[in-house]
């Protein structure tokens, strides 16, 4: 491995991996021990793939497998979530460049792509079971710090009772391609161009789940104003949405995409002492305050929800 004394160490993210800048060449070098098949060969065959269709992601430039990292192309400092910071900027017609980068990777159709150890990686669909097993983290992680146990069991069995129920009432098809974490902190500004990263976890799943993970991005806090703006202006550059039936599945999936990140916040600080995140809990829960009044669908759940953490739930 390169010299670490030459490469400078920079900030890292939820994950297990650990990134430092090469300055001279203008790269990241991307080093994971943990998970370093998900995190060094489905992250460059995914790279690719958004490469291959035109959106602006990493290169390769060099691998070493064997020693647990990769070599990629350096975007440099500034991702959207501090581009969108600054006041100045106007969010809305930000959003609408990220909603026009959001529909070309909706277009995608490859699935199949040759990663650096010349296999090919067949990216998978992201079943029912997935959705339901990544929600319930927050029964695993969150609801036992909160509640007496006996009340955490007894909700436990109905929190998954609801959550299979809502995934049953989904309208669209497993048939997009999907980010998984499409929001403005893993997008950078290079060259006035939006490029996306951190993109390794991407499924073939409903079209609704990276709008809802964009426009109800737990680490940006926006008006319900903009973020109904946004959602429009995505309706309107897509002429074939049924709108009810997408809204539905739009909001069933911000929900439980929210409830599944209260519960990886807590399990970041409880596991790996990772406790930042632990401030962003409260916007999540507002936002699936914000959403679960929308359609009668969530009743259940929402009393559920209010019966049991009524400080979130209004």
């Amino acid at each position: 491995m390169k010299s670490l004394a030459k490469l400078k160490q920079i900030k890292g993210d939820a994950s297990f991996r650990k990134f430092y800048r090469n300055r001279e060449n203008n790269s990241i070098l991307v080093f994971s021990k943990r998970e370093k098949f998900k995190n060094l060969l489905i992250y460059d065959a995914i790279n690719k793939i958004l490469i291959k269709n035109k959106i602006l992601a990493p290169n390769l430039l060099s691998e070493n497998y064997l020693n647990n990292y990769m070599e990629i192309q350096d975007f440099g400092d500034q991702t959207l979530f501090e581009f969108l910071k600054n006041k100045r900027n106007n969010k809305f017609i930000t959003f609408k460049k990220i909603v026009k980068i959001l529909n070309k990777i909706q277009l995608i159709k490859n699935k199949k792509i040759k990663n650096f150890k010349n296999k090919f990686y067949k990216v998978k669909e992201y079943k029912n079971k997935i959705l339901l097993d990544e929600t319930t983290l927050f029964c695993e992680w969150y609801a036992p710090k909160m509640l007496p146990k006996i009340q955490m069991i007894k909700f436990n069995k109905k929190f998954k009772f609801e959550v299979k129920n809502l995934l049953s009432k989904l309208n669209y098809k497993n048939d997009t391609f999907v980010h998984r974490d499409f929001h403005v902190s893993n997008l950078m500004y290079y060259n006035k161009k939006i490029a996306v990263i951190d993109s390794q976890d991407a499924l073939i799943g409903n079209r609704a789940y990276d709008l809802a993970s964009l426009i109800d991005d737990v680490r940006l806090k926006t008006s319900n104003k903009l973020k109904e703006k946004v959602f429009k202006y995505y309706i309107k550059t897509n002429k074939n949405i049924q709108l009810e039936r997408f809204k539905t599945d739009f909001e069933i999936l911000s929900i439980l995409r929210n409830l599944k990140i209260i519960g990886i916040f807590m399990r970041l600080a409880l596991r790996d002492n990772k406790k930042k995140y632990l401030k962003l809990i409260p916007y999540a829960w507002e936002m699936i305050d914000h959403r679960i009044k929308k359609q009668i669908e969530f009743k259940d759940l929402m009393l559920l929800l209010k019966n049991n953490f009524p400080k979130f739930i209004r």
